[in-house]
Order: C-alpha cells, then structure tokens, then sequence
C-alpha cells in the first residue's frame, strides 16, 4: 500500500442474535484485506460465541487473540460498556460499521435513538455523522415492529442485509452460505472478495 493511501478503518459490532459466525467471518475477511477493524460484542453477543461456537466468554481478549491474531490488518477490541472508547465520537474517523448478526434489541435501541451501551453508541455515530451503517438482521418469524423499525432506519439511509443466503450457486457447505451472506456485506463495502460464485446469466 502507498504511504499516503488511507488505510481503512471499519467498526464490526456483534450482538446476541444467532448466527455470530456472520460476524466472525466478516472480521476474518476484512483482516484479510489489510482493514483495520474495531471490534465491539455485546454481552449476550459474547454468550451466543461460546453457546455456537466454543468461543470463552471469560478470556475475551484471549480469545479475539487467538482468532484474528495472525492477520495482516489489525484489530481493536473495544468492550461493550466502555462509552469513552474512540469509536463513541463522531471526531474518530472511520469509514463506517457493520452490525452483523443484529438482533431486535440491538436493531430497536438504534432505530429509537438509544445508546446506552458502546456498540448502540457507535452505530448512533454512524447516524448523526451521514456514515455508512450496515444491519444484517437475524430473526424469524419477524413481527411489526421490528419491519417498522427496519423501515425507520432505511428511511435514514442504513443498508439492511438480512441473512438470507441464496441457493442459485449450487451451495454444498454450511461455509459456502456463510460466505454468501458475508460477501453481499463486502460488496456494500465496496471491497472485492471472492467468497462466492456470482451469477453470469
């Protein structure tokens, strides 16, 4: 990379909604693209890792170590209950974030102006700065209000991937909808992958 080149900067936040692996994947893939990546995970976002995938709740920064440690970009954590963090003001730079998976909680407290937690707050930034925000929703059967408030945050200009892989490129692996679902988010990032086959006609 050319010295004056800007090197990208983008905030992953995970939250309890099932499917973290999204998220995991999408860390994985950005490190991967010499991204640097500032990473917050709610608490029950933390409890859904070690329930789906193995991952330790107690050791965290141990754990994100272990995973992401060997990567070309490089990663900060953030725990969720530090508001002081540098992701919770507007004066930070990044190129914006990516609640991938966002659960209703998450998605409500967001499209109603909360932030009484870290990633709440980071995704508040995105709003008030006119940054990219990036929802992958995951829940179903979905009721009212989590359309209305997936309207609500549409309308502000927030891009909503829900996790719905598709079935035209033939997927034989768990890994190959996965990939899916994160390669649709790093097109909305602009950022190439080959993560899945596209369609040609």
């Amino acid at each position: 990379m050319n010295k004056l080149e800007k090197k990208q900067r983008w905030i992953v936040g995970i939250t309890g909604a099932s499917g973290s692996i999204y998220g995991i994947r999408l860390i994985e893939a950005l490190l991967a693209s010499h991204v640097d990546v500032h990473i917050v995970i709610s608490n029950a976002g933390w409890r859904v890792l070690h329930e789906e995938l193995g991952w330790s709740s107690s050791d965290r920064e141990s754990a994100l170590k272990e995973k992401f440690g060997s990567y070309p970009g490089s990663y900060i954590y953030h725990p969720v209950a530090d508001i002081g963090a540098s992701i919770a003001s507007g004066s930070f730079q990044v190129e914006g974030m990516i609640i991938v998976p966002c659960s209703m909680g998450t998605l409500s407290a967001v499209a109603n102006g909360g932030s009484d937690n870290l990633l709440t707050r980071a995704a508040d930034v995105m709003l008030k700065e006119g940054r990219p925000l990036i929802i992958v929703p995951r829940e179903t059967p979905l009721h009212a209000i989590h359309l209305e408030n997936m309207l609500k945050l549409s309308r502000l200009g927030v891009r909503m991937i829900p996790a719905m892989p598709a079935f035209y490129f033939h997927p034989e692996t768990m890994d190959d909808l996965i990939n899916f679902v994160v390669g649709k988010v790093l097109d909305s990032l602009r950022i190439d992958h080959q993560l899945f086959r596209r369609w040609e006609g």
